[in-house]
């Protein structure tokens, strides 16, 4: 398969940066192909303008929006690496979703209702977060991430949601913490496509 990782965190020495190492490192030693999208790497510019619309409307869609168009138009399987801040997706992640699905792309209207132009693909949500992940459990912000992420973005534009990985207690944690948690990454990211 050809896997599309889009990553967002702005710290190579992340733990964000070690579920990617060890989420791409799993996927090629299965012998898929990975593109992966470091969005701060690639000083991705999250905000849609006004601008943005007039071209796509026109059709001619940004040079740079194009470009990440053709990764998700590619991939077989797409999988978002974050962090989550402010309870929610980090401000490039959210803003590479709003330019890059955009509508006649990732999503029209029709006679039916909305059109899911992305139906085929298989997607996968990895995020870590600082609060314990029994609190978001109980007060049910880890339901509530999903259903914004896993139903609101993927399953809005017809990529499958295979899991979310849901990973808290970051930055409190022992080793023996960590290393299960990047064992339950290569566990989802060879099992779950």
């Amino acid at each position: 398969m050809k896997h599309l990782i889009v990553y967002a965190h702005p710290h190579t020495d992340s733990f964000n940066n070690a579920i990617l190492n060890t989420a791409v490192t799993a996927l090629e030693a299965e012998g898929h192909e990975v593109v992966v999208r470091d969005l701060y790497q690639l000083g991705f510019q999250p905000v849609l303008t006004e601008a943005d619309t007039a071209s796509m409307r026109a059709g001619q869609t940004p040079q740079d929006i194009a470009a990440e168009q053709q990764h998700v138009r590619e991939a077989d399987a797409i999988t978002f690496i974050y962090p989550i801040w402010w309870t929610g997706l980090p401000a490039i992640l959210k803003g590479y979703v709003d330019r890059v699905f955009a509508y006649g792309f990732a999503y029209a209207s029709g006679p039916a209702g909305i059109e899911k132009l992305l139906t085929g693909k298989k997607g996968l949500m990895i995020s870590t977060h600082g609060t314990p992940k029994d609190v978001y459990d109980q007060i049910g912000m880890t339901n509530a991430l999903k259903l914004t992420s896993d139903t609101g973005i993927f399953d809005f534009v017809g990529i499958e949601p295979v899991d979310h990985l849901l990973f808290g207690g970051i930055g409190y944690l022992d080793a023996a913490a960590y290393q299960a948690m990047l064992d339950e990454v290569k566990q989802a990211v060879t099992t779950r496509f």
